[in-house]
């Protein structure tokens, strides 16, 4: 098929993720023709294979653990999970892997959906295969937006797909839970699958490369409690330890470390990173690398090309699946305005084409027991970056709400001030139920909200969001 065959958009997105879906959405709010291309299932990662799954996995296990620092239902809460309704719950939220729904929605918003693998094939051209085979030339007189995500990374290990390791893809969509499950890595996705699965009758062994520790991210204390929970749940935790082989034999995984250690499971989940989903997309046809990262400026703008995007995990500015939906919301006002005619963007920080908060605000939830959840800098971070900070600690089990959240609760704020300004750099909490208080934070630190404000914001007592009160105490008395 030439080009002279095309279908011609003006925006065509490669890509039916949660992120391709809200750039989709933008641009046809703004009156653009848009294309979207999906190889797999439209909704993406998110929703079939990580951030809902995992979430519906977690939530019962998460409920289990409150129950038990509750007199009055602590006892009741003793006994095993139900694993066949826990999975069938996830399994409601996936909808089954089925994505009609998600497809009625597509279509809801006057988007044309192609199935099929989506290449370019040079400058703002695509080509679609078709499961069948067939082929179909999509141009865009405006924008093509790369919105491919990122696929799990596994080591250079030999034999290793003889074994047929889990990904975090079986991890989510697992039939039954194994008997024994050695899990490697020390992030949020082998954190969680280690919480979840221990709760669901395996027995987990975390093997964590480097002396490091959790969550390697955030504030040492959120990994430092975390891994205390994960070891009061009994996962046997081991850090400085490297997989050197893994064989399957007989259908039992054996995996021996760098120390010499021999560990026997049904299945072994390797979680040790992201790479993104770019080797297949035509990338060469443009002047690109295949398999690499796209750098982008704040708009999402591919450097050194005016029509391409790169929105989500492929730029690798913040892989996660909120802040992908954000640079799409970003990404779809630019090319609107680029599209119209706008002769200058919003590209100042926190302008409507400029996805600041990839660089400032970023936050996230881990849903482990305890929760741990951050926003912005840490510490480290904005020392790092030529802040002039104090860093600012309560002990969250000392405030009211939390005693009444749980007995014994357990958890630690930190609030990063920046001395100049007196504004917040970043926010961290750990303890229970501490996922829902993040977005206080967030904004917070997206308003740069002096401290001498927020001594106004009242927290309702007794809440644990009465921490901020105690923050800013801490911070005035010291």
């Amino acid at each position: 098929m030439t080009q002279s065959d095309s279908i011609a958009y003006d925006v065509v997105v490669i890509g039916a993720g949660p992120v391709g879906e809200n750039v989709a959405d933008r641009t046809r709010a703004a009156g653009l023709s848009t294309a979207i291309v999906e190889s797999e299932l439209v909704g993406g990662e998110c929703s079939y294979w990580a951030c809902m799954p995992s979430k519906a996995l977690l939530r019962p296990v998460l409920a289990r653990a409150d129950a038990r620092r509750l007199p009055g239902l602590a006892d009741s809460a003793q006994g095993p999970l139900d694993t066949a309704a826990v999975l069938a719950r996830r399994d409601g939220f996936t909808s089954h892997w089925k994505d009609d729904g998600q497809v009625q929605w597509v279509e809801g918003i006057g988007a044309d959906l192609y199935r099929g693998l989506g290449r370019l094939a040079g400058p703002r051209t695509v080509e679609v295969t078709a499961p069948d085979g067939t082929r179909r030339v999509l141009t865009a007189r405006h924008a093509v937006a790369v919105c491919t995500g990122s696929a799990a990374a596994l080591p250079d290990l030999p034999g290793l797909a003889d074994v047929r390791p889990w990904t975090s893809r079986e991890a989510t969509s697992a039939e039954s839970a194994p008997g024994r499950l050695i899990v490697v890595g020390g992030g949020v996705v082998a954190v969680e699958m280690a919480t979840a699965w221990q709760a669901l009758g395996s027995r987990v062994t975390l093997l964590v490369r480097g002396e490091g520790g959790l969550l390697a991210r955030m504030e040492p204390f959120a990994g430092e409690l975390v891994a205390e929970g994960l070891t009061e749940a009994g996962v046997d935790l081991r850090t400085g330890t490297s997989v050197r082989s893994v064989t399957r034999e007989d259908g039992t995984v054996v995996a021996v470390t760098d120390t010499g250690d021999r560990i026997e499971a049904d299945e072994i989940l390797f979680a040790t990173g992201r790479v993104p989903r770019t080797g297949d997309i035509g990338l060469e046809t443009v002047g690109l690398e295949p398999g690499s990262w796209l750098s982008v400026d704040d708009s999402l703008r591919v450097d050194g090309h005016d029509w391409l995007y790169a929105v989500g995990d492929v730029n690798h500015r913040a892989l996660l699946t909120h802040q992908g939906k954000y640079q799409a919301r970003v990404a779809g006002a630019a090319i609107a305005a680029r599209a119209s005619g706008v002769p200058i963007l919003e590209s100042d920080p926190w302008g409507a084409h400029a996805a600041t908060a990839d660089h400032a605000a970023v936050p996230q939830v881990v849903f482990t027991d305890p929760e741990a959840a951050s926003v912005g800098l840490s510490l480290a971070e904005a020392e790092r970056a030529g802040h002039r900070v104090r860093a600012v600690d309560v002990d969250l089990g000392t405030v009211a709400g939390a005693s009444l959240y749980g007995d014994d609760y357990k958890g630690r704020a930190r609030m990063v001030v920046d001395l100049e300004d007196e504004i917040i750099r970043g926010v961290t909490f750990v303890g229970p139920g501490v996922g829902e208080m993040i977005h206080s934070a967030t904004v917070a630190v997206v308003g740069q909200v002096p401290l001498s404000r927020l001594w106004h914001a009242v927290p309702s007592y007794p809440t644990i969001s009465e921490v901020w009160l105690r923050l800013l105490e801490a911070y005035r008395d010291n």
